[in-house]
């Protein structure tokens, strides 16, 4: 009954929202191999995850998807902000690139026409990021080491029960959904690492090439006021020169007048007489 309800419900939905859907109902009405239940889960979940990404497709979801609190952080992952998994090709990106570009785009969205722009700016900085190859690497990089870290966590968490004798007891990430979303959450926290390091050389990089430039206009002052002074001294030679001729002049004057009293009788000192 519960598989019935389910396949009315896409058919219903098929009708309205095209091939995804026709497709999704499709495989709903074949018969499920293996444990019917174990596989129907996995099915429903699948389900409702392309619900839940095609519930933001309006221009406006999109806009407050992009520019949410925190969005900040979210959109350091391109992949994130282009709502695409990394696997993609990059004519997959391109795609989604455009289709979301389209949404959001001031042109189409004159009542929202800043907050579009914003999320266009966004959406086309994811683009020009995976569109590059190099950058592209990096990005799968993080996933990758993302996957690493998740499994290796996974592995602790098993250790940790086999100590306390729960082998048989699940963990969370045993279920793929859940393995798939810490994975998730790992790589965003790689990529804010990534950009917090970034950040932390462009500081450094400001800092140093400010000192060099304090050190430059330092230096700068330095010979001005070494330029200038010469300046000063060069045009007051002239002066010391003429002050040093005038006081030697002044000097000769004084010696030639002495030498001049020198040559001349000195008459006697007046004595009384003596009575």
């Amino acid at each position: 009954m519960q598989l019935c309800a389910v396949t009315i419900l896409l058919r219903k939905k098929s009708a309205k929202r095209g091939p995804i859907w026709k497709k999704m109902s499709t495989f709903a009405n074949t018969e499920l191999p293996g444990t019917s239940k174990d596989n129907f889960d996995d099915f429903y979940i699948e389900v409702k995850e392309i619900e839940k990404r095609d519930s933001v497709l309006t221009p406006i979801q999109q806009i407050d998807r992009l520019l949410r609190p925190g969005s900040t952080y979210f959109n350091l992952n391109p992949f994130e902000v282009l709502q695409i998994e990394p696997e993609a090709t990059i004519e997959q990106i391109k795609k989604r690139y455009r289709q979301l570009s389209i949404l959001v785009h001031p042109d189409k969205n004159q009542d929202n026409k800043e907050r579009a722009q914003k999320a266009f700016d966004i959406v086309n900085r994811a683009w020009k990021t995976l569109e590059n190859e190099t950058a592209r690497k990096k990005c799968l990089d993080v996933y990758e080491e993302a996957k690493e870290r998740t499994d290796y966590m996974i592995i602790e968490k098993r250790k940790k029960l086999k100590k306390e004798n729960k082998t048989f007891e699940k963990i969370p990430e045993d279920d793929p959904a859940k393995y798939k979303h810490a994975i998730y959450v790992m790589a965003m926290k790689l990529f804010a690492d990534m950009e917090r390091r970034r950040q932390q050389l462009d500081q450094r990089d400001q800092e140093e090439r400010k000192r060099k430039r304090e050190a430059e206009i330092e230096e700068e002052e330095k010979r001005k006021a070494e330029k200038e002074w010469q300046k000063n001294f060069e045009e007051s030679r002239q002066s010391r020169v003429n002050s040093w001729h005038d006081f030697q002049a002044g000097k000769t004057k004084k010696s030639k007048k002495q030498k001049r009293m020198h040559g001349m009788m000195v008459p006697p000192k007046f004595k009384p007489e003596s009575r």
